[in-house]
């Protein structure tokens, strides 16, 4: 009796052992899965307005799983500490290539600006900065006013969804209310620039500012108004020609009168 009560106690025990031994074994391999699971990534710890360069402190690490990581971030915050945000960054977002633009020196301007395009600065006033609710990042149309020889004012809207880029010397939207503005820099291609100091110089310009998810308005197309339509000159018919009459060849007409006989021409 006690030697089967004593193989019950050591298989028992063998099982325990086993049981333990795998379930060991079992959360091994799900941390090891965790680990490999995930990788790091930047995120924002603080809001990166437009136009700053990014800190150290404006950063953190972020454990993602692989697919759960965008394509163009950043895996070291090295990367990205010194980089100008082209756009607002907001705290917990993945930060990406295409929001942050390098710093090669010179202004943090200059660098959130795109290929092909360039800054230029406008003086305005409480009217024409649209009562100091401009901000960077702000979309505008630019409106020139100039007199004619008869001393009218003709408006005319030169440029449209224009980027502001600054205003004053204010690069970021940390700004809680309106202010005053004497100067607003807009980024324009070297056309649009050239558009901009002709209309300073011809006269004044004011800016409107608009909703930067406006669809770009389409411009009817210009049909030419023609005169009333002209009527196709019907073919005319040719005359038919007049009947020539040719005269009948003469007929001769012979007589017999008893025994005698003789002969006549008769023409029609």
């Amino acid at each position: 009796m006690k030697k089967g009560v004593v193989l019950m106690l050591g298989v028992s025990l063998v099982l325990a052992v086993s049981a333990a031994g795998l379930a060991n074994t079992w959360i091994s391999k799900q941390e090891g899965e965790e680990e490999v699971d995930t990788a790091s990534v930047v995120v924002a710890a603080l809001q990166i307005p437009f136009g700053r360069k990014v800190q150290a402190a404006d950063l953190r690490m972020l454990q993602l799983p692989p697919h759960a990581i965008p394509e163009g971030s950043f895996t070291d915050l090295e990367s990205v500490v010194g980089r100008v945000s082209s756009q607002p960054i907001y705290p917990g977002e993945v930060i990406l290539q295409n929001r942050v633009s390098e710093h090669l020196g010179g202004s943090a301007l200059a660098a959130v600006l795109e290929p092909g395009m360039r800054a230029i600065s406008v003086r305005v006033d409480d009217v024409a900065g649209v009562a100091g609710f401009l901000l960077p990042g702000n979309v505008v149309d630019v409106v020139s006013t100039h007199r004619n020889v008869n001393r009218d004012v003709k408006p005319k809207t030169i440029l449209e969804r224009i980027k502001v880029l600054a205003v004053d010397q204010i690069a970021s939207q940390e700004r809680d209310g309106p202010v005053i503005v004497r100067a607003v820099t807009l980024a324009v291609t070297p056309k649009q620039a050239e558009q901009v100091v002709e209309a300073t110089q011809e006269g004044r310009i004011q800016l409107t500012l608009r909703n930067p998810l406006e669809e770009v308005e389409e411009e009817p197309i210009q049909v030419a108004q023609a005169g009333p339509p002209k009527l196709e000159a019907l073919p005319q018919a040719k005359p038919e020609p007049k009947p020539v009459y040719k005269p009948a060849p003469p007929v001769r007409v012979s007589v017999i009168r008893g025994t005698e006989m003789s002969s006549t021409t008769v023409r029609h």
